[in-house]
């Protein structure tokens, strides 16, 4: 029984693969517009913000590393002797 699907499964996929495509995967590519199915978490929002601002690829990383810097460096740049009590 299994010979007997797995043939004409086969046979179609190498000799016609297109019959079984989807016709959405044949329309060019817009590389200004982000493709309606995908959608980023919200985690990645500040950072998928910051690589669409920048047109240059190289400016959108240096600038997306500095954010990053940015946050990994603030809990050290806290220099207040005040404590709480908690």
């Amino acid at each position: 029984g299994f010979i007997l699907m797995l043939f004409p499964l086969m046979t179609l996929a190498m000799f016609s693969p297109n019959l079984l495509g989807d016709p959405e995967n044949f329309t060019p590519a817009n590389p200004l517009v982000t493709p309606p199915h995908i959608k980023p978490e919200w985690y990645f929002l500040f950072a998928y913000a910051i690589l669409r601002s920048i047109p240059n690829k190289l400016g959108g990383v240096l600038a997306l590393a500095a954010s990053v810097l940015v946050l990994f460096l603030s809990p050290f740049l806290h220099k207040s002797k005040q404590r709480t009590m908690a």
